[in-house]
């Protein structure tokens, strides 16, 4: 069992940047890929980033590529989104991920745990 919960969202304007942090409990955390996804009440839930459980392969989606990075301290038990030139269209709910099944898992759409989200909002 793992247990996922969002930190960091906030307010920030266009250009700016966030970082949202997901701590992770349960022991299987570090063998587990982990990934970001987001929502707002208008579209329909959208991956955004993947991490292998060794944090050596990543994998974005285009629309988040070059300006988010995903990394992971197992150590920590947590999950990080880098957020950079941050964009309104960026705004949304923010969810962390797990699974066992791997990354790739994860761009499908899939998950085994889910976070509670935290609120991203960019300001144009």
């Amino acid at each position: 069992q793992v247990q996922l919960v969002e930190s960091g969202g906030g307010l920030v304007q266009a250009g700016g940047s966030l970082r949202v942090s997901c701590a992770a409990s349960g022991r299987t955390f570090s063998s587990a890929a982990m990934g970001w996804f987001r929502q707002t009440p208008e579209k329909e839930r959208e991956f955004v980033a993947a991490i292998s459980w060794s944090g050596g392969t990543t994998y974005y989606a285009d629309s988040v590529k070059g300006r988010f990075t995903i990394s992971r301290d197992n150590a920590k038990n947590t999950v990080y989104l880098q957020m950079n030139s941050l964009k309104p269209e960026d705004t949304a709910v923010y969810y962390c991920a797990a699974t066992s099944r791997g990354w790739r898992f994860l761009i499908l759409g899939g998950y085994d745990y889910w976070g509670q989200g935290t609120q991203v909002t960019v300001s144009s």
